[in-house]
């Protein structure tokens, strides 16, 4: 084998670290030159200004100093032609035009839907929190930040003004902690600019921020929804008919009787309401150890009652997560709670050991029967 073929057989180790794909299989070897122990590798970018250009620069030359032929190597970059690119669109999406992947009857990815019936109850915290708890454990995990007009995702994740990588009409989502983000905040000009979409206009942008992402294999998609029973809430069940719904409550028995609403929309359009996650639970006073109940008791195990009472079949309490000022503190900084905090970790993966094995039951699960 020539020192050529040894170098092209190189770089098909070399994983593009936006589409997890070689990099001769998306087409990005424009040419590969060897001489006198140089060699010259020209890679084709998909857009301009690619942030990953170093990185790609990297693990090329990590993936050829293995070779004892070349003593020196060059990256040339170019960037893709419009045809190029959407050669590498038609790769990435298995040569199928634009389509929402996890509504496809071969997925096998887990779809929910993280819903409250009110805001303020730590919503988006316990989907953050729970994306990266199950990413530790080797998981592909994307959390999609629905909560169009309150999106708050992005901070919590610490990727704020982060913009995800387009090619044309489609896009990759922003990366951290294992975790792919997408986010409504993501595209706009400015952080600070508000949203003001109306109900069919809601549907649109969530079907495309479902179907434009380039999302990979996911083992788990946890959407963080709007609180309440709106527009997006529907629009879920209808785009996704596979999901399940997880409802987050506080212990106070008023914000349980609001909860059980989401878990109401959810079984009205045929998705499994698969547990409720009481947040902001008792804590411990650090100075006497006395148990503290900041906003009362029982939200949770009501709110479980009433759903289960609803849809004629046990849905549990999965946990209840302890007020505590350290997840607030985390959130502002973009580090999650459960990276720091082993005994919240251990919350976290309570719940993921309740819901990552689906229920045999078919209660509340859609059947396509025609008759």
């Amino acid at each position: 084998m020539s020192t050529t073929d040894l170098i092209r057989e190189a770089l098909g180790n070399v994983i593009d670290p936006e589409l997890h794909k070689p990099l001769p299989e998306l087409g990005m070897v424009e040419s590969v030159d060897f001489s006198s122990g140089a060699a010259k590798i020209g890679i084709l970018l998909t857009i301009v200004g690619c942030p990953m250009k170093d990185r790609l620069k990297a693990d090329i030359t990590k993936a050829l100093s293995d070779i004892k032929e070349v003593t020196s190597i060059e990256v040339i970059f170019g960037v893709m032609s419009e045809e190029q690119r959407n050669n590498v669109k038609k790769i990435i999406r298995g040569g199928r035009e634009k389509f929402i992947p996890f509504a496809q009857p071969d997925s096998l990815t887990r779809v929910l839907g993280i819903a409250s019936g009110k805001g303020g109850v730590g919503k988006s915290s316990v989907t953050v929190n729970l994306a990266v708890a199950a990413a530790k454990r080797g998981l592909k995990v994307g959390i999609l930040d629905a909560d169009v007009y309150g999106h708050s995702i992005p901070r919590l994740m610490g990727i704020l003004d982060k913009r995800p990588t387009a090619i044309d009409q489609t896009f990759i989502p922003v990366e951290n902690y294992g975790v792919k983000v997408v986010s409504m905040e993501m595209f706009k000009p400015e952080r600070s600019d508000p949203v003001a979409y109306r109900g069919p206009l809601l549907h649109r942008v969530l079907e495309q921020l479902l179907s434009d992402a380039y999302w990979g294999d996911l083992d788990l998609l946890l959407l963080d929804l709007p609180p309440g029973t709106g527009d997006i809430a529907i629009s879920l069940g209808q785009l996704i008919p596979g999901s399940e719904i997880i409802v987050v409550t506080t212990p106070q028995i008023a914000a349980a009787e609001v909860a059980e609403r989401a878990g109401r929309i959810a079984h009205q359009i045929k998705q499994p309401v698969i547990g409720v996650i009481e947040n902001m639970s008792d804590t411990t006073c650090a100075k006497c150890g006395e148990k503290i109940s900041i906003f009362g008791s029982g939200g949770g195990e009501e709110t479980a009652k009433r759903l289960s009472e609803l849809v004629g079949a046990d849905v549990p309490l999965l946990a209840k997560v302890p007020f505590n000022a350290e997840l607030r503190e985390g959130g502002d900084q973009g580090k999650p709670i459960v990276l720091a905090d082993q005994k919240v970790m251990d919350i976290f993966d309570g719940i993921l050991d309740r819901i990552i094995i689906r229920p045999k039951s078919l209660v509340g699960v859609r059947l396509n029967v025609n008759t």
